[in-house]
């Protein structure tokens, strides 16, 4: 079975037309594992599989963003039927209580099983290494680990030496390109940072996402391009690549 990494949304902040904010589906061996739940991304998801066939979520912070359909997720699950088990749910520290407070009727708890990031777990085929990042808010990047791949996921975080460690060698660095030019910010990647990071850690492909709404996305693949030679991807909604 074909190891795959689908594109659920692309844009930071908000979404823009006919696109949606931060999300990843990633699956091996049949296990489906989301990364971030930002907002307009549950019919992405939906188009792909269902909700009970979701095997676990991975939060990277509680922007909204990132965690937004969350609950509606939570919903699908709780009225839709078809799901017995609560879902492993990893995030930092702030993620639940964000979505919660859109739920104050319905209990996160009776369809998720909340573990802490950062940690280091076994989820499905996959291990889970994650690690603290520089942001606004309490942020972990991540690395996964399966049968025959490997993949670093920025989320929204800023530069920090803890990224090119997560990224080592990966098959895939999916990474913010918030910033453009010569904008630089601690909590936030800019293409240029993602190119440069991608360089030292030795990736195979990069992929650029969190894209500030109306940017001019071809100009952060040539940003990305001038430190990082090998091949650099643009995030698209409904992309699935193989792994």
């Amino acid at each position: 079975m074909c190891n795959s990494l689908t594109v659920l949304g692309t844009c930071g902040a908000w979404p823009e037309a006919g696109r949606a904010a931060s999300g990843f589906l990633l699956e091996a061996n049949g296990f489906r594992l989301v990364l971030d739940l930002g907002y307009a991304t549950l019919p992405q998801l939906l188009a792909r599989c269902t909700a009970s066939e979701v095997d676990a979520v991975v939060i990277t912070h509680e922007h909204p963003d990132h965690c937004a359909d969350l609950s509606a997720l939570c919903r699908v699950l709780l009225y839709g039927g078809g799901r017995r088990e609560r879902v492993p749910l990893y995030c930092p520290t702030g993620v639940l209580g964000r979505v919660q407070a859109m739920e104050p009727t319905e209990d996160l708890h009776e369809v998720f099983e909340s573990r802490p990031l950062p940690g280091l777990y076994q989820v499905g085929p996959f291990l889970l290494n994650g690690r603290l990042l520089p942001h606004h808010v309490p942020h972990a990047g991540v690395r996964l680990t399966g049968p025959n791949l490997s993949v670093a996921y920025s989320g929204d975080a800023g530069p920090d030496p803890v990224l090119g460690e997560l990224a080592t060698g990966t098959d895939l660095l999916v990474a913010g390109a918030t910033l453009q030019g010569a904008a630089v910010d601690p909590y936030l990647l800019s293409a240029t940072q993602a190119g440069q990071w991608a360089a030292r850690a030795g990736v195979a492909r990069l992929v650029l996402t969190h894209f500030w709404p109306g940017a001019d996305r071809r100009q952060s693949v040539a940003e990305a391009g001038v430190a990082y030679t090998g091949e650099i991807l643009t995030a698209n909604e409904g992309m699935t690549l193989a792994i």
